[in-house]
Parts: structure tokens; sequence; C-alpha cells
């Protein structure tokens, strides 16, 4: 081949990268970790599932305060903070929960080493990340499974990261902590109590996407293609242990020994295909409620819009349960 002919090829193939990047779709999601609760964005992003989609995704760490002003302004896409989003909708926001990817929790309850079950907590103090966040929802949910009332017999403190709440535990200063894994291998080593695991005692959708109703009324489409791409990845999850595992020790910065523990006690909470159970929408939706003393009736349709995902789901061709 000519020197020539090699240029022009050389300058057509830029060409096509500079349209091919000019043409994918920017988002940013918000989540507040990279680690296993994220994992289906992380996959999603490191596997190339959303550049499939014609999408150029941007994954921000941020706290759920700010991820809930973020997401309403405008100045992010998505966030994955399922309970969140619910709780803002439920307050009047214009946000909206569009798909599901954890049908329950990989949280767990990590105690000081005397308390050996839930219902020795009485009275203790529980150390969470935010308030109002799905990981004190969930917690409070277990103690009250247990026969504790969490308004009244649990004093609940935030302390935002997951090295503060471990540290606060190690400390004293709190009792028990909620935390996502891989804590749970850590503190265990220790000699920490795991005292429950949420997807052990119920199941609700935990974490997925949400986004702002004018996005889903203005940009459909990618909406469904951001969906459809998280959808693939979950898929990936559940299908191929090894590469999950890569995933979560390079992007989320587990060590590979905790991150395949992590993977091998986790994996089956990642769904297959998006879904939100009506069941499961509507017990977090109630305990909303009961969180900010609303009493009026809220339609499911107030917090959800499941128009993206049935059409993810449709041109996936999968069969939805």
């Amino acid at each position: 081949m000519s020197i020539k002919k090699t240029a022009n090829l050389c300058a057509l193939l830029a060409a096509l990268a500079v349209f091919g990047n000019a043409s994918a779709e920017r988002i940013r999601i918000g989540v507040t970790n990279y680690n296993l609760t994220y994992l289906s964005a992380g996959v999603a992003l490191k596997r190339g599932f959303f550049k499939a989609e014609g999408i150029d995704a941007e994954i921000i760490r941020m706290t759920p305060d700010v991820s809930v002003m973020a997401i309403t302004g405008g100045d992010i896409d998505y966030s994955m903070l399922f309970g969140l989003v619910v709780r803002s909708a439920v307050r009047g926001l214009p946000v909206r929960v569009v798909a599901n990817f954890m049908d329950s929790s990989p949280l767990a309850l990590i105690a000081r080493p005397q308390f050996k079950s839930v219902k020795e907590l009485k009275g203790k103090t529980l150390g969470v990340s935010t308030f109002g966040a799905t990981p004190e929802i969930a917690a409070r949910m277990v103690f009250k499974q247990a026969g504790i009332d969490p308004e009244k017999e649990l004093k609940v403190i935030a302390l935002r990261t997951d090295d503060a709440r471990m540290a606060a535990l190690k400390e004293g200063i709190v009792d028990v902590i909620v935390i996502a894994p891989p804590a749970d291998v850590e503190m265990r080593k220790l000699g920490f109590n795991v005292v429950a695991r949420v997807d052990e005692v119920f199941k609700f959708p935990y974490v997925g996407l949400g986004t702002n109703v004018r996005k889903i009324k203005d940009r459909p489409d990618e909406v469904k293609r951001t969906v459809k791409a998280m959808i693939r990845a979950n898929r990936y999850i559940r299908e191929n242990r090894e590469g999950a595992i890569q995933v979560l020790n390079e992007w989320g910065g587990t060590r590979l020994e905790h991150a395949a523990a992590t993977y091998d006690s986790s994996w089956k909470v990642f769904n297959p295909d998006g879904t939100i159970s009506e069941e499961g929408l509507r017990l977090v939706v109630e305990q909303a409620k009961r969180e900010m003393k609303i009493a009026r009736e809220i339609s499911l349709d107030e917090v959800s819009d499941f128009s993206a995902l049935r059409a993810a789901q449709s041109e996936l061709g999968l069969k939805t349960r």
C-alpha cells in the first residue's frame, strides 16, 4: 500500500473514531461507592455494555443527599440509590425509579463480639451511612422483624463512610453497623459478629436506576438503552464469576480474596431482567411513608415508570417474572 493510501486510511479511521465518540450519548450516573452494591454499573462500564448501546457513561461517587439534589436538578442523569429515589418521589420531587437490579440487599448487620443476635441489641446504638438512605431503612426493617421498635428502642447515628462505621464499631462508639460486603469478611476476621444478613430476612428492591421525570419524557430511547446495558451487565454478573470478580477487584478496589468471597455470598441478589416487583416496591414506599409520617395513599405510578424497562426487556427477548 502506498504512503498516500496509508495516510488516507489513517485519516479515515481517525475520523470514524472521532465520529464514534461524538455520537455516543454522555450520561452521568450517581453512586455512593465503587463496590459490590453498584457492580451493575461497573460491569456495564468495564465490559462494554454501555458502549454497545451508544452510551458514554461516567460513574460518579457522591453522598445520598447530594445525589438527590443532583438528579432533581439535572446535574446527573441517573441515580442508583433506589430507596432514596423512591423516598424523594414520595416527597413530591420529579423523579422516578425505572429499573431494579438487586432483588434484595447484600447488606449485613455487624455487631461487637458480645452480641450474638439482633434481639440482644435492643436499646443499643446503630451506625448507618446517612439518615433516610436505603441501608438505614433496611436495618430498621430487620430490627422491627426481630421485635425491636427502631423508633423507640434503638439509637441511630449517621457516620457516612464505610471506614468511619467500622472504626466506630472497633472503638465501641456504636454497638452495631449496617454495611455492604466486603466489610463483613474483614470484620469477622477481627472477631465481630454478623448478626443478620438483610437478604435472609426479606426481599425488596435495593439498587436500581432512577431518573428525572423530564428525562423519561424527553429522552425515552436513552433511558431504554441505559436500562438495557445494565440488564446485560447483571446477566454477565450472574453467569461469569471470574469476570465479575475481576471488575469488583479492579473497578471496586476490593482485594481479590475479599472480592471472591463477596461475590460468592451475594451474586444471587442480582436479578436477570431489571424487574421491579409491585410487592417489593410497595414495601419500600410504605416504609418511606412511615419514616416521613405521610398518611395519604401513594400510587406506584407516583414513584415509578416501567416504560423504558419494558422496551429494554422486549429488545433483549426476555420473559419478565
